[in-house]
């Protein structure tokens, strides 16, 4: 790596799906609709869990984490992306893309952890029927969910420590809807072959 060819970046451009205005015209209602259903299904849910006390059992608790998530990481990168079909200027500032990477990867990660518990959790109900109020007490399933969450942000901590210290130079054109590590590993000049 030349460090003396580094600038520092105060934005990046996002190129996005297209620059066809007619496709864009098309792409913009539809992605509209399915963030809408998105936000309202996930509210929804989140809503109907905590109302309905019948429902403050473990696997609709766990459910009720994962609509969250959902929720989370769409919305990191939904309305950038609607807001970029319509704008002429696409940018985003260097530490708007390191939050909204850092969003995304958490709620990413989070998500996977949560089926992995409510997987647990299944197990357990149908493996040990009768000792499965104790062994997923409001206490352990607490714990399960402080660790969903501390694993989602520790992992997106380092991810986005590490790719947002790349040396880049020359374009700061992120071929992508919106910053993630593959496109802004093609404008970095960093030796990033053990980051892969």
């Amino acid at each position: 790596m030349d460090s003396g060819n580094c600038s520092a970046l105060n934005q990046f451009f996002l190129l996005g799906i297209t620059n066809n205005p007619q496709i864009k015209v098309i792409l913009f209602p539809a992605f509209l609709v399915v963030y809408l259903i998105i936000l309202l299904a996930n509210l929804g849910m989140i809503v109907l869990i905590r109302v309905d006390s019948q429902l403050h059992t473990p696997m609709y608790i766990f459910l009720s984490h994962l609509s969250f998530s959902d929720l989370c990481y769409s919305t990191a990168v939904g309305p950038k992306m609607l807001v970029d079909l319509l704008a002429k200027n696409k940018s985003i500032p260097f530490l708007g893309c390191a939050l909204q990477f850092f969003i995304f990867c958490t709620f990413t990660v989070a998500e996977c952890m949560l089926l992995a518990v409510m997987a647990f959790d299944r197990y357990k109900a149908i493996s040990r029927p009768l000792s499965y109020a104790v062994d997923m007490s409001s206490r352990v399933c607490s714990l399960l969910l402080a660790g969903v969450y501390l694993v989602g942000l520790g992992d997106a901590l380092i991810h986005t420590t590490l790719t947002l210290r790349l040396c880049f130079c020359g374009s700061n054109e992120v071929n992508h809807f919106f910053c993630d590590v593959p496109p802004l590993l093609l404008l970095s000049c960093s030796d990033h072959r053990s980051l892969s």
